[in-house]
């Protein structure tokens, strides 16, 4: 098996639908398996998407909602192909695409994970699909909104060619083809203590750490049906965000920093937490 597509649906039934459509409606130059994780749905999505794809998928129903790090972790345990592409349920792989990134890993067998030029319903490109490590000073500049000439400060990358192809840190979760022998020099999948958030960043962090490249691959695109920052987010989604950049922190960059500049940093992620939750309370009114 060459490639094992992992999809994690959380009650997205017609958005799940379409992303496993969107593969099989296609041709492919090498053989695949879809494995669809449902983390634990409280409607009636799963019963209806094996109906539709019963001889086509394989599905694992989780107990339990631990979380989208939790349910990858499910399917790669199961996953029988050298690659392993995580896929977000609310996305659309359009033309060639995997075929493209597919010839590419082959053919480049030092890059540990490869990401695509994902587009938002919007047209735009989505910022997260290149990126750098989020220090505590892009990461200021970023959070504030601060204009910077400074390309070190550059989190997102954007002076890059979208349409290129070259080495960066961190891919998006929504689209992550992956090097299966990357994955066992990390000791295996994603880390759970991530919810929902930060789990692609970390899994990019150590894949890079274990000697592996990360690459940035314009030439394929899916389109990513995000939520529209203007809509009501739940509480929880923003305690996630914010919590997951306290993980990231304290895993990865607390020790090579000193004890002031992690209290700084620890302070300055519950004071937006606080904040964000409050002003999303005056959302949708």
């Amino acid at each position: 098996m060459d490639c094992s597509i992992i999809v994690v649906n959380y009650q997205t039934y017609q958005l799940t639908k379409d992303t496993i459509n969107s593969i099989i409606d296609k041709f492919h130059s090498f053989s695949y398996e879809i494995i669809v994780v449902d983390n634990a749905s409280k409607d009636d999505s799963l019963d209806k998407l094996q109906k539709d794809f019963k001889d086509k998928v394989k599905f694992i129903a989780s107990k339990e909602n631990n979380g989208f790090a939790a349910g990858n972790n499910l399917a790669i345990e199961k996953a029988k192909g050298r690659y392993v592409l995580l896929l977000n349920s609310d996305t659309v792989v359009l033309d060639d695409s995997l075929d493209k990134i597919y010839k590419y890993m082959e053919e480049n067998v030092d890059v540990g994970a490869t990401g695509c030029q994902v587009i938002l319903e919007s047209g735009e490109l989505d910022k997260a699909c290149r990126r750098s490590f989020p220090n505590p000073q892009n990461a200021f500049y970023r959070l504030f909104h601060i204009p910077t000439k400074n390309k070190k400060d550059n989190y997102n990358l954007d002076e890059l060619d979208d349409d290129g192809i070259y080495e960066i840190d961190c891919l998006t979760g929504a689209f992550m083809f992956i090097r299966k022998t990357a994955l066992k020099d990390i000791g295996g999948g994603l880390d759970e203590t991530f919810f929902m958030y930060g789990e692609d960043i970390d899994l990019c962090y150590r894949i890079k750490k274990a000697g592996w490249k990360i690459v940035y691959f314009g030439k394929s695109k899916i389109i990513h049906y995000k939520g529209a920052s203007s809509k009501k987010q739940k509480s929880k989604l923003i305690y996630e965000f914010y919590r997951a950049m306290y993980i990231y922190y304290k895993k990865h960059m607390a020790k090579i920093n000193p004890f002031f500049i992690n209290g700084l940093v620890y302070l300055g992620i519950a004071i937006l937490c606080i904040l964000k939750l409050f002003l999303n309370l005056f959302k949708g009114k």
